[in-house]
């Protein structure tokens, strides 16, 4: 008889055990680092579209 009481007892404490929600894992965003000192054209396109422009504006 004790093991049943026991039982009992054990089985109504059980669902107040897993009340709630367990609560959000925390996700940091990725940190993303754009890379600078890379080889880039950028630098040198303008100048030459307008060396294009001039000499084009020179030839008319």
């Amino acid at each position: 008889m004790k093991k049943v009481v026991l039982a009992a007892a054990l089985s109504a404490l059980a669902p107040t055990a897993f009340a709630g929600n367990p609560s959000d894992p925390i996700i940091e965003p990725p940190l993303i680092v754009e890379d600078t000192t890379g080889t880039s054209s950028s630098g040198i396109l303008l100048p030459l579209v307008l060396l294009a422009l001039v000499a084009a504006a020179v030839a008319d």
